[in-house]
């Protein structure tokens, strides 16, 4: 029989009523680490492309490969950390995205694809992983304010290193750049390994969790809706994050610094639409506009970022964006753990979809917009494509069911 979130959260904590901030603090640093790294090679494209002598799309490998092991280990994920312990695999996973460490010395393309390879396949065993350290260790009426400063600190990472990374670069060697940023997740994995801890049940648990049960997880209605929706923004997010910097710099005009600091906006402000999200999903009863007034904020800023031409307009679409895609996010990972079925292997099951189907939507924004450019000649009807998919999150709060958008006041 399911375990309701509030009394596996109340019950363990009880045993470490302290050390959770411990813990908290390294989830916060693995989230760091994943947002450092992730799109720190999308403003050096450029410098990239130049090197190598390789193709946009080529090029854009570098962001969709790791993003495509991520989406394949996710789901996968769930069962890896069932077998082998939340410890074990969050230490593996989070020293493989310390790999990156070793940009610094790659050779050549392939060695630095396979590094980014690595940090896909630590990111798609970590993030399985999170869902149930956070339920694990915090009672319910905290669990939201973890997920909130989660998605901040990654935002944080993401935003620093796009807007510092083309700076850097004409100080050190663009490599050196990234290795800098792989050092970020190496120290955090090394403080993972001498101070992380879980709860000796989860390391014991050996239920079986079979296909059946996955299946049973992801045909409820809610989880299809949320875990489609966002995939479909992020699969834009990804394309635009992808590709702005480059766009900007080559049909805009734009430095590559400034083209850098123009889409670091995107995770800048999404530091401050979490924590504003986070703050409403405590206000606001209704769920569902967390969902439909965001989407819409994504589909017109969305567009307005690669068809306008005045750089204020440009700004201010990028920000709308933003806001757009991070302000639900604090709800749409709380809601599914305070559905009354859920435990701490189904949160996984969840997170582990979520990343799957996001990351191969992720996969392939970017190499449909950088083909489009190899192809076309542009890269507007690449974006385009994404642009339209991402109104689906509007659909996403128009079709959720009433009992389980109101579970969570109950």
């Amino acid at each position: 029989m399911s375990v309701k979130i509030d009394q596996i959260s109340a019950a363990r904590t009880e045993e470490f009523p302290r050390y959770r901030y411990v813990i908290g603090a390294l989830i916060l640093a693995a989230h760091l680490a994943l947002g450092v790294n992730f799109f720190s090679i999308s403003p050096l494209f450029p410098l990239a492309i130049e090197e190598y002598g390789i193709t946009r799309a080529t090029a854009s490998l570098l962001i969709a490969v790791p993003t495509l092991i991520k989406a394949m280990i996710g789901l996968p994920g769930s069962f890896i950390v069932a077998r082998f312990g939340l410890k074990r695999v969050f230490t593996f996973s989070w020293f493989m995205i310390g790999a990156l460490t070793l940009s610094s010395l790659a050779p050549n393309y392939t060695t630095m694809l396979g590094l980014r390879l690595l940090y896909g396949v630590g990111a798609g065993l970590m993030m399985p992983a999170v869902g149930p350290l956070v339920m694990q260790w915090f009672p319910a009426k905290e669990i939201p304010i973890v997920n909130s400063l989660n998605l901040i600190v990654m935002s944080l990472g993401i935003a620093v290193s796009v807007a510092i990374a083309a700076p850097m670069a004409n100080v050190i060697s663009w490599e050196a750049v990234l290795g800098v940023f792989g050092l970020v997740a190496l120290i955090g994995a090394l403080l993972w390994t001498f101070l992380g801890q879980v709860q000796p049940d989860s390391e014991q648990s050996q239920s079986r969790f079979g296909l059946s049960d996955i299946w049973n997880v992801l045909r409820n209605r809610t989880i299809f809706l949320l875990v489609v929706g966002d995939a479909l923004v992020f699969a834009f997010y990804g394309a635009l994050t992808s590709w702005l910097p480059t766009y900007f710099h080559e049909v805009r005009g734009m430095s590559l610094v400034q083209a850098g600091n123009v889409t670091g906006l995107l995770p800048f402000v999404g530091m401050v639409s979490v924590l504003v999200g986070g703050y409403l999903t405590y206000k606001i009863k209704s769920k569902r506009l967390f969902f439909i007034i965001p989407g819409f904020l994504v589909g017109i800023g969305g567009f307005g970022s690669f068809l306008f031409a005045n750089p204020t307009f440009i700004a201010a679409s990028v920000i709308i964006f933003g806001v757009g895609t991070w302000i639900y996010q604090p709800i749409l990972l709380t809601l599914p753990m305070q559905l009354s079925w859920m435990t701490p292997k189904k949160i996984a099951v969840v997170w582990g979809a979520s990343l799957t189907i996001a990351g191969f939507g992720m996969f392939i924004s970017p190499i449909v917009v950088g083909a489009s450019q190899d192809l076309l000649g542009t890269y507007v009807p690449g974006f385009i494509i994404w642009a339209v998919l991402a109104w689906a999150l509007v659909g996403t709060g128009l079709l959720l069911p009433e009992s389980d958008v109101s579970q969570q006041e109950q």
